[in-house]
């Protein structure tokens, strides 16, 4: 009999452990659970949060955007105003060294016909006729660096009297009615540069 009663108290025993163990187990289950769910809640509200920055960046302050606006456009009006700046002082520059070497390249093309001058007067040579040949050559290469220069001779031969590239200094009559308004004489040859007149002919107009 005794020993029946300490089987049913082992018995007992072992069922309440068992109930014990399993109630402990639910616990952490349970525990578990709410831990997972509560993790899981935060990371939705952070993600929340994290949207809801966004947008709030998205939402950009109006007074802010204008002003952003005009640092942007005073940046672009400096950097102009600063490019304008440079331009001018280089154009200034430019132009200076334009007025004081413009006539660099005119002098340089007409140096060998000085050089030329210079040796027909240290030649010894006393022939009129050679002395004359050698002059007439120098004359023909100075006409043929000038026109390379741009300077071309007016024409005044048979030419109608013409304001733009004439000038009358004396009028000649009795030449008859087909010589009125032509050049009968040049007194002085009249030259363009690059077809601007630089000088005008100085000419008799028959009358």
């Amino acid at each position: 009999m005794a020993k029946e009663e300490k089987k049913i108290n082992i018995k007992n025993s072992n069922t309440k452990a068992g109930d014990k163990v399993e109630e402990k187990v639910q616990t952490d289950t349970t525990k578990k659970s709410e831990a997972d769910n509560k993790e899981e809640k935060t990371d939705k509200k952070s993600a929340k949060e994290n949207a809801d920055a966004e947008k709030d960046k998205e939402k950009t302050d109006p007074l802010e955007e204008a002003n952003a606006k005009i640092e942007e456009l005073k940046d672009k009006y400096l950097r102009s105003v600063a490019e304008f700046d440079n331009y001018r002082k280089r154009t200034l520059k430019e132009k200076a060294d334009l007025i004081l070497n413009g006539g660099e390249k005119t002098i340089t093309a007409i140096l060998p016909v000085l050089d030329d001058f210079e040796r027909a007067l240290t030649d010894k040579n006393e022939d009129p006729k050679a002395i004359r040949e050698g002059f007439e050559l120098i004359l023909k290469k100075f006409k043929k660096t000038l026109t390379t220069l741009g300077v071309k001779k007016i024409e005044t031969k048979d030419k109608d009297f013409d304001t733009e590239f004439h000038e009358a200094i004396a009028m000649v009559p009795g030449m008859g009615d087909d010589k009125k308004g032509k050049i009968i004489d040049c007194v002085e040859p009249g030259y363009t540069l690059n077809d601007k007149v630089i000088r005008h002919a100085k000419v008799a107009v028959g009358q």
